[in-house]
């Protein structure tokens, strides 16, 4: 078993690779919800990839404590693969009720006047834009942007990376750990970058393309596009 595993340790992580590409790429709650809501909230193009790769991050950390927890306890691929089916279903119902939260918060925002953004520059030089309302205080929305980049945290880490875990099945089942950490480190290192790339890119063509007539609006579509990324993972499986 040992030395069949040797010799197909490459083949096994060209797939975990493609996987992980493919896996990052077609999962739209991937890229969607950081691209839209990054733009939105005025987020400059930093601050939005270190809260997709936070995401990326214990999105992959999580399902590999559960691999690993099952594993050591012996649980079946079967019931792992079932577990994570939950998971990904209570994720995507989570990501469904943030965008549709986010989307009432918006449109009320709307109706109260709040109805554009302004640049805002601090004494430490970083500068965003935020919200500005003509009636009531000036208000800045910092922790309104917390709690955005903290819910995505946590959704993210709820939801399963299900194609990792038949991936890490037969070499935890030889017991070859430096095949194991090679496969978590391929899937997760890929699936990070390629998530932060797509995002990266979305997020700077977003930028290139006039939407003065909708700014208004902005959070408003992004809530919907958010809860449209998690019914596509929901219903469609993307």
């Amino acid at each position: 078993m040992l030395q069949f595993l040797e010799n197909a340790t490459p083949v096994l992580l060209v797939t975990t690779a493609t996987v992980a590409i493919v896996h990052a790429l077609l999962g739209v709650d991937h890229s969607l919800p950081f691209i839209v809501l990054g733009r939105s909230r005025g987020w400059p193009l930093r601050r939005t990839m270190t809260v997709t790769v936070a995401c990326g991050v214990g999105h992959v950390v999580s399902s590999v404590l559960i691999g690993g927890l099952g594993a050591v306890a012996g649980v079946t691929l079967d019931s792992l693969a079932w577990l994570e089916s939950a998971r990904g279903e209570v994720a995507a119902a989570l990501l469904i009720g943030f965008g549709l939260s986010y989307t009432a918060w918006a449109t009320w925002n709307v109706f109260r006047g709040v109805t554009h953004t302004h640049a805002h520059a601090h004494v430490d030089g970083t500068v965003h834009t935020h919200v500005h309302a003509h009636r009531g205080e000036h208000l800045h929305p910092h922790s309104t942007g917390s709690i955005t980049a903290w819910a995505l945290f946590v959704i993210f880490i709820l939801g399963p990376c299900e194609p990792l875990i038949p991936l890490m099945v037969v070499p935890a089942m030889s017991r070859s750990w430096m095949v194991l950490a090679a496969v978590i480190g391929v899937f997760g290192l890929l699936t990070v970058v390629t998530m932060a790339v797509t995002v990266a890119v979305g997020y700077r063509g977003l930028g290139a393309v006039s939407h003065r007539g909708l700014a208004r609006f902005a959070d408003v579509m992004a809530g919907l596009v958010v809860a449209a990324s998690g019914a596509a993972v929901l219903w469609l499986g993307l």
